[in-house]
């Protein structure tokens, strides 16, 4: 039997540890919040952006631009906002599950997913019942589905 002499203390040996990760269960798969881009910039616009840094106007590179991509969507936020009402765009995260397709398939619907952020399929979906259920589909963001639903919809996805 292994000896604990207070309740707070950590133990070397890993016991305790070993017993706590086998205990541990993912509740929700993790959804980033953001997609990575690889951008090329001249090398004189790269030394600003450096000088900048250096001067500790940003912390880094990616704070320069990241601000530098959100003043330029306020700059065109009106048009923007009037582009996404008249393309009837849903905005921000939309997650379709299982559940969903599967309802619409027993109502006969077919989906037109229109999403201007992240459009996420669950990994439960199966290709069929996603070509049954979804007519098209058209993201300005990101899309998450495994690659066998992506494939499916390749012909649908605009």
């Amino acid at each position: 039997m292994y000896r604990t002499s207070h309740p707070y203390t950590i133990q070397r040996d890993g016991i305790w540890m070993g017993a706590m990760v086998s205990n541990l269960h993912e509740l929700r798969p993790k959804v980033t919040d953001s997609e990575k881009i690889t951008i090329n910039l001249g090398y004189v616009d790269l030394g600003h952006i450096d000088l900048l840094v250096q001067e500790g106007f940003y912390s880094n590179r990616t704070d320069f631009i990241r601000t530098a991509i959100r003043n330029q969507l306020d700059r065109h936020n009106d048009a923007v906002t009037k582009s996404v009402s008249r393309h009837q765009l849903d905005l921000g995260l939309r997650h379709y599950s299982r559940q969903d397709l599967e309802a619409a398939q027993k109502a006969g619907e077919v989906l037109h997913i229109q999403v201007l952020g992240l459009a996420s399929i669950a990994n439960d979906v199966t290709p069929e019942l996603a070509r049954q259920t979804i007519g098209s589909l058209h993201v300005l963001g990101a899309l998450h589905a495994s690659q066998a639903v992506k494939e499916a919809l390749r012909d649908r996805i605009r």
